[in-house]
């Protein structure tokens, strides 16, 4: 049977499950063994003694503090304190009552999925990190190769949309840089400024470009 304490207010008590350590000397098993249930009502008396104050110092749901704060006090003592009779030590364990541990479900339901959840946000967050600077790693070095759009297809719906939409939009902008590094040379042909340095180093950036993404020869 546990033992009953009042919490602070006396509007709830902790439950003290107590475990009484027997020690004799000269004494055989059974003769302790009867001697400790004889005495069971006495060791239980002297244990609320001693944690009836303590207890009234705690909150009703601070059974832990309690439980701790009461076996640091206990620890060490023994009963009787003298003499060469069969004495016991006690260890305390500390539980809230049952009203209390009610109230305290949701309070504790609520807080094991916020940490759960929390958990799961942050397990994503690092999947998610992970699964972008491989994609990146992907992209940066994408070319236009006819296995990319099966590639995409590989991937979820929405990240299939954004690669290809990230293809077109790479394709489109090709046309455009060609244009410009054409006219760059065309233009600088009509001034008459031969085969400069700068001219050169345009028209070979201009080849070097078209080669790698298959377009049709330089225009004239």
């Amino acid at each position: 049977m546990p033992i009953l304490v009042p919490a602070k207010g006396d509007a709830f008590d902790f439950r003290l499950h107590v475990v009484y350590n027997w020690t004799a000397q000269n004494m055989t098993y059974e003769e302790l063994r009867f001697r400790a249930e004889r005495y069971l009502g006495w060791a239980a008396g002297i244990v609320r003694e001693r944690a009836v104050d303590l207890a009234r110092e705690h909150e009703p749901h601070r059974s832990h503090d309690l439980e701790r704060a009461l076996n640091n006090r206990l620890s060490g003592q023994r009963w009787p304190r003298e003499g060469s009779l069969p004495y016991f030590g006690v260890l305390v364990r500390v539980s809230p009552d049952e009203r209390v541990r009610e109230r305290l479900r949701p309070y504790w339901e609520d807080r094991i999925r916020l940490e759960c959840d929390h958990e799961l946000q942050k397990i994503r967050a690092t999947q998610a990190d992970e699964l972008t600077r491989r994609w990146c790693a992907v992209l940066q070095n994408l070319e236009d190769d006819p296995v990319t759009s099966h590639a995409a297809r590989l991937t979820g719906e929405q990240f299939a949309e954004v690669f290809r939409r990230y293809v077109e939009e790479r394709r489109e902008t090709v046309p455009d840089l060609v244009k410009l590094l054409r006219e760059a040379v065309r233009g600088h042909g009509d001034l008459g400024m031969g085969p400069s340095e700068y001219t050169e180093a345009w028209d070979a950036a201009l080849r070097t470009y078209e080669r790698q993404h298959g377009l049709s020869g330089r225009e004239n």
